[in-house]
């Protein structure tokens, strides 16, 4: 079923885009990532310039985040304060974002920014995570199982200034911790085109030392605020938002949000860690090699 996409100025198989959609919707539900860190890459590949890409993958993120929001809202797994910091410092980032994402159009280079941005977080990230899954997943010396580290904040977060209680990820921090933390995801979110889960998950766990109960549902409820900002900037601004793909995306992700969430709670998080690991580290080095190898046409012609 071919579908012209009017922004791409290129006809796609719908049913692919529909598909590609769903696959970001179960790893929305499934690791609380918006999923753009893979359907962004995935459309480049499927030959959709990369700033359409970026920009209607955020907008499509938008999407799959409501329904796996309103999933883990359902059993308390939100930290609407936390939530609500985050994406203040989202939104800020975003606008920071935008300003960098004309200024590398308008110098011709936002193609190569997006695609090394990609390799060196997806690498950095996916390396981190592949490590920690395999030490929770090796067999214990002398058959004794280690005691659990009990999660603590970063010392950084220590010496900031103010400190707020929030009661239901168990914190006593200074909001700026994540007030940073989401200026730093907004940035990435306007550039890259990702919700910014793959980071902040992470971020949540290690350096503010979240309780995992609530880390994915407060980070699907960032990424769903945060790339409804970047969406309005990027239609705004760089006019790259193609509401044609955005929709066949949404048209998939909405359903595999709701299966995401369920297959979360039946598989070990251990496994769920390594896989997802495989697949950041699958997504970079794809990437890495996109950049080093020549195209057929090295010249395109694009409409202003």
């Amino acid at each position: 079923m071919d579908v012209y996409l009017p922004i791409a100025n290129l006809a796609v198989d719908g049913l692919v885009i529909v598909a590609l959609g769903a696959l970001t919707g179960v790893l929305s539900g499934l690791f609380g990532v918006g999923g753009g860190f893979l359907t962004t890459p995935l459309l480049i590949f499927y030959g959709v310039p990369p700033t359409v890409a970026a920009a209607s993958a955020s907008t499509q993120v938008t999407g799959a985040s409501v329904s796996g929001v309103l999933a883990h809202r359902r059993r308390g797994g939100v930290d609407y304060r936390m939530g609500l910091i985050t994406v203040g410092g989202g939104i800020i980032g975003a606008g920071i974002g935008a300003l960098l994402f004309r200024f590398f159009q308008a110098i011709g280079q936002i193609d190569v920014v997006i695609s090394v941005l990609y390799v060196v977080m997806l690498g950095s990230i996916g390396s981190l995570m592949l490590r920690e899954a395999i030490d929770s997943l090796r067999p214990p010396r002398d058959g004794v199982a280690p005691k659990p580290r009990k999660r603590r904040h970063h010392p950084i977060v220590t010496a900031l200034p103010l400190r707020w209680r929030f009661y239901r990820s168990g914190l006593y921090i200074s909001p700026f911790a994540p007030l940073l933390l989401g200026v730093a995801v907004g940035t990435l979110t306007m550039l890259m085109g990702v919700g910014g889960g793959f980071i902040l998950v992470p971020a949540m766990l290690y350096i503010l030392g979240m309780s995992a109960g609530v880390v994915v549902g407060t980070s699907l409820f960032n990424i769903l605020f945060v790339t409804m900002a970047t969406t309005m900037m990027h239609a705004l601004t760089t006019h790259a938002v193609d509401i044609v793909l955005v929709v066949l995306l949404l048209f998939g992700s909405v359903t595999g949000a709701q299966f995401g969430t369920q297959l979360a709670q039946k598989v070990k998080a251990e496994w769920l860690r390594l896989a997802l690991a495989a697949i950041v580290l699958a997504v970079a080095l794809r990437m890495l090699f996109g950049l080093f190898y020549q195209p057929d046409e090295i010249y395109t012609v694009i409409q202003l």
